[in-house]
């Protein structure tokens, strides 16, 4: 039987959620303070020790008994219950409360307001600068 086909397999079970993490061996090993070899050698095993699966698990941000319980079928159950119908909140997430057009326009208002307070500024500058070479 191979390790895609048994159930319990640990070791192949923490390579599809390493897998599903987009982390390479190297990375994990580095994070675990091993080498690639040593995540190779665990991800073939079909046991672990009940330590270093935790340390795994914490790793990959999932729990031992996550790891334990994994399987292929529930993650793609998992993702098939998603939907954009209104029976769920899958699409709701992505609805504006404002109108991002109008937001747009204020911010460009504002910064004509703040263009036209800061020429003003520079208006006075020069005139005050003006008066004082006047006076000399």
């Amino acid at each position: 039987m191979s390790t895609l086909t048994k159930p319990n397999h640990i070791g192949r079970k923490i390579s599809r959620i390493r897998e599903l993490r987009d982390m390479k061996q190297e990375a994990l090993a580095q994070a675990l303070g091993t080498n690639q070899q040593a995540i190779s050698a665990i991800e073939n095993s079909e046991t672990i020790d009940e330590d270093k699966l935790i340390a795994i698990a914490k790793v990959l941000g999932v729990t031992a008994e996550a790891i334990k319980n994994f399987s292929e079928e529930g993650v793609i159950n998992y993702f098939n219950t998603f939907n954009e119908s209104g029976n769920n909140t899958f699409g709701d997430y992505n609805s504006c409360t404002f109108n991002p057009l109008d937001k747009l326009m204020e911010a460009l208002e504002e910064n004509k307001k703040l263009y036209e307070r800061l020429l003003q500024a520079e208006k006075e500058k020069i005139e005050y600068l003006e008066k004082l070479l006047n006076q000399k």
